[in-house]
Protein backbone atom coordinates (compact mmCIF):
# COMPACT_ATOMS: atom_id res chain seq x y z
CA UNK A 1 0.00 0.00 0.00
CA UNK A 2 2.81 2.43 1.20
CA UNK A 3 4.15 1.84 -2.75
CA UNK A 4 1.24 2.51 -4.05
CA UNK A 5 1.30 5.63 -2.51
CA UNK A 6 4.70 6.44 -3.26
CA UNK A 7 4.56 5.71 -6.88
CA UNK A 8 1.35 8.53 -7.32
CA UNK A 9 3.47 10.98 -5.13
CA UNK A 10 5.47 10.81 -8.34
CA UNK A 11 3.49 10.50 -10.78
CA UNK A 12 2.13 13.56 -9.70
CA UNK A 13 5.74 15.28 -9.16
CA UNK A 14 6.58 14.41 -12.70
CA UNK A 15 3.17 16.15 -13.84
CA UNK A 16 4.00 19.11 -11.83
CA UNK A 17 7.31 19.46 -13.56
CA UNK A 18 6.48 19.14 -17.06
CA UNK A 19 2.86 21.36 -16.89
CA UNK A 20 4.55 24.14 -14.49
CA UNK A 21 4.34 24.53 -10.70
CA UNK A 22 1.93 26.63 -11.01
CA UNK A 23 -1.44 26.07 -12.72
CA UNK A 24 -1.91 28.74 -15.73
CA UNK A 25 -5.58 30.45 -15.62
CA UNK A 26 -7.89 29.55 -18.43
CA UNK A 27 -8.24 32.13 -21.49
CA UNK A 28 -12.04 33.11 -21.67
CA UNK A 29 -12.96 32.64 -25.31
CA UNK A 30 -15.26 35.76 -26.02
CA UNK A 31 -18.10 35.88 -28.31
CA UNK A 32 -17.66 37.74 -31.56
CA UNK A 33 -20.61 39.86 -32.38
CA UNK A 34 -20.86 39.99 -36.24
CA UNK A 35 -22.39 41.66 -38.53
CA UNK A 36 -26.52 41.43 -39.86
CA UNK A 37 -26.62 41.72 -43.17
CA UNK A 38 -29.51 40.38 -45.68
CA UNK A 39 -30.59 37.74 -42.70
CA UNK A 40 -27.18 36.35 -42.56
CA UNK A 41 -24.42 37.26 -39.98
CA UNK A 42 -20.98 37.71 -42.24
CA UNK A 43 -17.86 38.74 -40.37
CA UNK A 44 -17.28 42.16 -41.80
CA UNK A 45 -14.71 42.07 -44.92
CA UNK A 46 -12.09 43.62 -43.51
CA UNK A 47 -11.18 41.38 -41.05
CA UNK A 48 -10.68 43.61 -38.42
CA UNK A 49 -12.43 43.87 -34.86
CA UNK A 50 -12.29 45.72 -31.87
CA UNK A 51 -12.69 43.97 -27.70
CA UNK A 52 -15.60 46.04 -26.35
CA UNK A 53 -14.88 46.84 -22.32
CA UNK A 54 -16.41 47.91 -19.87
CA UNK A 55 -16.08 49.71 -17.00
CA UNK A 56 -13.29 47.55 -14.75
CA UNK A 57 -11.38 47.16 -17.76
CA UNK A 58 -12.39 43.68 -18.76
CA UNK A 59 -12.71 42.99 -22.22
CA UNK A 60 -16.39 41.45 -22.98
CA UNK A 61 -17.03 40.80 -26.22
CA UNK A 62 -15.26 41.09 -29.66
CA UNK A 63 -17.40 43.50 -32.19
CA UNK A 64 -16.65 43.62 -36.02
CA UNK A 65 -15.35 47.06 -37.46
CA UNK A 66 -17.64 47.58 -40.31
CA UNK A 67 -16.26 48.51 -43.40
CA UNK A 68 -17.26 50.87 -46.38
CA UNK A 69 -18.03 47.54 -48.53
CA UNK A 70 -19.63 46.03 -46.04
CA UNK A 71 -22.32 49.19 -45.87
CA UNK A 72 -22.71 48.93 -50.01
CA UNK A 73 -23.50 45.62 -49.56
CA UNK A 74 -25.93 46.15 -46.51
CA UNK A 75 -27.76 49.09 -48.85
CA UNK A 76 -28.03 46.33 -51.92
CA UNK A 77 -29.57 43.85 -49.28
CA UNK A 78 -32.22 46.89 -48.41
CA UNK A 79 -32.79 47.71 -51.98
CA UNK A 80 -33.46 44.24 -52.97
CA UNK A 81 -35.89 43.81 -50.20
CA UNK A 82 -37.52 47.16 -50.71
CA UNK A 83 -40.44 46.79 -53.00
CA UNK A 84 -41.38 43.64 -51.59
CA UNK A 85 -41.57 45.11 -48.03
CA UNK A 86 -43.37 48.51 -48.80
CA UNK A 87 -45.67 46.53 -51.10
CA UNK A 88 -47.20 44.84 -48.14
CA UNK A 89 -50.31 46.10 -46.70
CA UNK A 90 -49.51 48.39 -43.43
CA UNK A 91 -51.76 45.84 -41.50
CA UNK A 92 -49.49 43.21 -42.25
CA UNK A 93 -46.19 45.40 -41.39
CA UNK A 94 -48.16 45.97 -38.29
CA UNK A 95 -48.14 42.26 -37.68
CA UNK A 96 -45.10 41.64 -38.46
CA UNK A 97 -43.61 44.29 -36.18
CA UNK A 98 -45.79 42.96 -33.23
CA UNK A 99 -44.08 39.99 -33.36
CA UNK A 100 -40.67 41.58 -32.98
CA UNK A 101 -42.20 42.61 -29.63
CA UNK A 102 -43.32 38.84 -29.05
CA UNK A 103 -40.20 37.51 -29.41
CA UNK A 104 -37.75 40.38 -27.42
CA UNK A 105 -40.38 39.93 -24.39
CA UNK A 106 -39.17 35.84 -24.49
CA UNK A 107 -35.64 37.19 -24.18
CA UNK A 108 -36.23 40.13 -21.66
CA UNK A 109 -33.38 38.08 -19.55
CA UNK A 110 -31.02 38.24 -21.99
CA UNK A 111 -30.80 41.79 -22.94
CA UNK A 112 -31.10 43.20 -19.48
CA UNK A 113 -27.96 40.90 -18.98
CA UNK A 114 -26.03 42.44 -21.60
CA UNK A 115 -26.93 45.68 -20.51
CA UNK A 116 -25.89 45.49 -17.46
CA UNK A 117 -22.96 43.98 -18.47
CA UNK A 118 -21.97 47.00 -20.40
CA UNK A 119 -22.09 49.24 -17.38
CA UNK A 120 -25.99 49.82 -16.36
CA UNK A 121 -28.03 48.79 -13.29
CA UNK A 122 -30.38 45.70 -13.15
CA UNK A 123 -33.20 48.50 -12.43
CA UNK A 124 -31.85 50.99 -15.29
CA UNK A 125 -31.95 47.30 -17.78
CA UNK A 126 -35.18 46.16 -16.43
CA UNK A 127 -36.58 49.32 -17.47
CA UNK A 128 -35.12 49.81 -20.55
CA UNK A 129 -35.81 46.28 -22.12
CA UNK A 130 -39.56 46.84 -20.87
CA UNK A 131 -39.82 50.16 -22.59
CA UNK A 132 -38.23 49.09 -25.87
CA UNK A 133 -41.18 45.97 -25.78
CA UNK A 134 -43.71 48.60 -25.33
CA UNK A 135 -42.33 51.03 -27.93
CA UNK A 136 -42.51 48.29 -30.44
CA UNK A 137 -45.84 47.74 -30.16
CA UNK A 138 -46.88 51.63 -30.13
CA UNK A 139 -45.37 51.52 -33.79
CA UNK A 140 -46.82 48.60 -34.60
CA UNK A 141 -50.63 50.11 -33.54
CA UNK A 142 -49.33 53.00 -35.89
CA UNK A 143 -48.98 51.13 -38.86
CA UNK A 144 -52.67 51.17 -40.67
CA UNK A 145 -53.70 54.39 -38.96
CA UNK A 146 -50.46 57.33 -39.59
CA UNK A 147 -51.83 56.92 -43.21
CA UNK A 148 -55.33 58.57 -42.27
CA UNK A 149 -53.29 61.34 -39.78
CA UNK A 150 -50.95 62.57 -42.77
CA UNK A 151 -53.00 61.78 -45.70
CA UNK A 152 -55.52 64.85 -47.00
CA UNK A 153 -58.31 66.02 -49.69
CA UNK A 154 -56.87 69.46 -51.41
CA UNK A 155 -59.23 71.79 -52.76
CA UNK A 156 -58.45 72.63 -56.19
CA UNK A 157 -60.12 75.40 -58.49
CA UNK A 158 -59.83 72.37 -61.36
CA UNK A 159 -62.71 69.50 -61.68
CA UNK A 160 -60.55 67.22 -60.21
CA UNK A 161 -60.30 65.35 -57.28
CA UNK A 162 -56.93 66.02 -55.37
CA UNK A 163 -55.53 63.61 -53.14
CA UNK A 164 -51.91 63.38 -51.17
CA UNK A 165 -50.97 60.59 -49.23
CA UNK A 166 -47.70 59.38 -47.41
CA UNK A 167 -45.64 56.89 -49.24
CA UNK A 168 -41.97 55.41 -48.17
CA UNK A 169 -39.11 57.18 -49.02
CA UNK A 170 -37.00 54.20 -49.86
CA UNK A 171 -33.37 53.12 -48.19
CA UNK A 172 -32.99 54.65 -45.13
CA UNK A 173 -29.61 54.73 -43.39
CA UNK A 174 -29.60 55.40 -39.33
CA UNK A 175 -26.62 56.59 -37.33
CA UNK A 176 -27.70 55.04 -33.88
CA UNK A 177 -28.04 56.92 -30.61
CA UNK A 178 -24.23 56.38 -29.52
CA UNK A 179 -25.48 56.23 -25.82
CA UNK A 180 -28.67 54.52 -25.89
CA UNK A 181 -27.92 50.77 -26.92
CA UNK A 182 -31.18 49.17 -27.01
CA UNK A 183 -34.20 51.86 -26.39
CA UNK A 184 -32.52 54.04 -28.82
CA UNK A 185 -31.74 51.71 -31.52
CA UNK A 186 -35.13 50.35 -31.48
CA UNK A 187 -37.01 54.04 -31.32
CA UNK A 188 -35.15 55.08 -34.57
CA UNK A 189 -35.45 51.57 -36.27
CA UNK A 190 -39.06 50.63 -35.92
CA UNK A 191 -40.83 53.72 -36.85
CA UNK A 192 -38.42 53.73 -40.03
CA UNK A 193 -39.36 50.18 -41.03
CA UNK A 194 -43.38 50.56 -40.13
CA UNK A 195 -43.88 53.02 -42.71
CA UNK A 196 -42.37 50.55 -45.43
CA UNK A 197 -38.62 51.06 -45.49
CA UNK A 198 -35.91 49.54 -45.48
CA UNK A 199 -32.93 50.19 -42.55
CA UNK A 200 -28.56 49.90 -42.55
CA UNK A 201 -27.99 51.07 -39.55
CA UNK A 202 -24.75 51.76 -38.06
CA UNK A 203 -25.01 50.53 -33.99
CA UNK A 204 -23.41 52.52 -31.40
CA UNK A 205 -19.67 51.93 -31.16
CA UNK A 206 -19.98 52.49 -27.11
CA UNK A 207 -22.95 49.89 -26.74
CA UNK A 208 -23.11 47.18 -29.67
CA UNK A 209 -24.15 44.37 -28.34
CA UNK A 210 -27.67 45.12 -27.90
CA UNK A 211 -27.95 45.96 -31.72
CA UNK A 212 -26.77 42.50 -32.60
CA UNK A 213 -28.59 40.58 -29.99
CA UNK A 214 -31.33 42.68 -31.72
CA UNK A 215 -31.18 40.86 -34.69
CA UNK A 216 -30.86 37.99 -33.28
CA UNK A 217 -34.30 38.42 -32.72
CA UNK A 218 -35.30 39.96 -35.81
CA UNK A 219 -33.81 36.73 -37.10
CA UNK A 220 -35.96 34.79 -35.53
CA UNK A 221 -39.35 36.42 -36.39
CA UNK A 222 -40.88 36.93 -39.80
CA UNK A 223 -38.93 40.20 -40.54
CA UNK A 224 -37.95 39.39 -44.58
CA UNK A 225 -34.22 39.29 -45.15
CA UNK A 226 -32.78 42.90 -46.12
CA UNK A 227 -35.23 44.44 -44.27
CA UNK A 228 -33.19 46.08 -41.25
CA UNK A 229 -29.45 45.76 -41.94
CA UNK A 230 -26.97 45.92 -38.68
CA UNK A 231 -23.17 47.49 -38.98
CA UNK A 232 -20.94 47.56 -36.13
CA UNK A 233 -17.95 49.80 -36.30
CA UNK A 234 -16.77 53.43 -36.05
CA UNK A 235 -18.95 56.31 -36.38
CA UNK A 236 -15.89 58.79 -37.76
CA UNK A 237 -14.94 55.86 -40.25
CA UNK A 238 -18.22 55.32 -42.26
CA UNK A 239 -20.43 58.51 -41.81
CA UNK A 240 -18.85 60.04 -45.02
CA UNK A 241 -19.72 57.13 -46.97
CA UNK A 242 -23.17 57.20 -46.11
CA UNK A 243 -23.64 60.73 -46.76
CA UNK A 244 -22.59 60.39 -49.86
CA UNK A 245 -23.63 56.99 -51.41
CA UNK A 246 -26.22 57.67 -54.14
CA UNK A 247 -28.57 54.81 -53.07
CA UNK A 248 -29.57 55.95 -49.94
CA UNK A 249 -32.44 57.97 -50.00
CA UNK A 250 -32.54 59.10 -46.09
CA UNK A 251 -30.12 59.44 -43.03
CA UNK A 252 -31.23 60.00 -39.65
CA UNK A 253 -28.47 60.89 -37.37
CA UNK A 254 -28.87 60.31 -33.75
CA UNK A 255 -25.18 60.39 -32.67
CA UNK A 256 -23.88 63.19 -30.86
CA UNK A 257 -21.77 64.77 -32.63
CA UNK A 258 -22.63 68.23 -33.96
CA UNK A 259 -19.48 68.09 -36.03
CA UNK A 260 -20.24 65.14 -37.19
CA UNK A 261 -23.78 66.11 -38.31
CA UNK A 262 -22.87 69.65 -39.61
CA UNK A 263 -20.63 67.74 -41.97
CA UNK A 264 -22.92 64.53 -43.23
CA UNK A 265 -25.23 67.60 -44.25
CA UNK A 266 -22.56 69.01 -46.55
CA UNK A 267 -21.62 65.84 -47.85
CA UNK A 268 -25.18 65.09 -48.66
CA UNK A 269 -25.84 68.77 -50.79
CA UNK A 270 -24.43 66.67 -53.63
CA UNK A 271 -27.16 63.67 -53.50
CA UNK A 272 -29.73 65.80 -52.27
CA UNK A 273 -30.60 62.94 -49.56
CA UNK A 274 -32.71 63.44 -46.77
CA UNK A 275 -31.16 64.30 -43.61
CA UNK A 276 -33.33 63.73 -40.57
CA UNK A 277 -31.56 65.72 -37.35
CA UNK A 278 -32.34 63.59 -34.15
CA UNK A 279 -29.15 64.90 -31.74
CA UNK A 280 -30.06 65.03 -28.12
CA UNK A 281 -33.03 63.08 -28.53
CA UNK A 282 -33.85 61.59 -24.59
CA UNK A 283 -35.33 58.26 -25.87
CA UNK A 284 -36.81 57.75 -21.92
CA UNK A 285 -39.16 60.81 -22.80
CA UNK A 286 -42.59 59.67 -24.10
CA UNK A 287 -42.56 62.46 -26.30
CA UNK A 288 -40.27 61.22 -28.47
CA UNK A 289 -42.53 58.50 -28.72
CA UNK A 290 -45.10 59.41 -31.48
CA UNK A 291 -46.27 58.82 -35.37
CA UNK A 292 -44.33 62.07 -36.35
CA UNK A 293 -40.91 59.99 -36.39
CA UNK A 294 -42.84 57.64 -38.75
CA UNK A 295 -43.46 60.68 -41.26
CA UNK A 296 -40.00 61.84 -41.13
CA UNK A 297 -39.27 59.04 -43.06
CA UNK A 298 -42.39 59.18 -45.89
CA UNK A 299 -42.77 61.64 -49.14
CA UNK A 300 -45.79 62.88 -50.26
CA UNK A 301 -47.14 61.39 -53.27
CA UNK A 302 -50.16 63.50 -54.79
CA UNK A 303 -53.03 62.34 -57.33
CA UNK A 304 -55.32 64.05 -59.47
CA UNK A 305 -58.55 62.03 -60.45
CA UNK A 306 -60.59 63.94 -62.95
CA UNK A 307 -64.34 64.69 -62.60
CA UNK A 308 -66.39 64.52 -66.04
CA UNK A 309 -68.72 67.22 -66.65
CA UNK A 310 -71.77 66.57 -67.70
CA UNK A 311 -74.46 69.36 -68.44
CA UNK A 312 -72.42 71.83 -66.93
CA UNK A 313 -72.34 69.81 -63.82
CA UNK A 314 -69.61 67.49 -62.43
CA UNK A 315 -70.43 63.69 -62.77
CA UNK A 316 -69.45 62.47 -58.40
CA UNK A 317 -68.98 58.59 -58.66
Amino acid sequence: MAEVKDLKKKVASTANGRNGAKKQERLEVLKTYKLYIDGKFPRTESGRYYKLPVENGKKVANVCLGSRKDFRNAVVAARKAFESWSGRSAFNRGQIVYRIAEMLETRKSQFIEELVLQGLTVTQAKVEVVQSIDRIIYYAGWADKYQQIFSSVNPVSSPHFNFSSPEPVGVVSIMAPSESGLLGFISNVIPAIVGGNTVVVVSSEKWPLSAITFAEVLNSSDVPAGVVNIITGKEEELYSHIAKHLDVNALIYSGGNSDTLKAIQELAIGNVKRIINRVGYNWKDSKNQNPYLINDTQEVKTTWHPIEQIGGASAKY
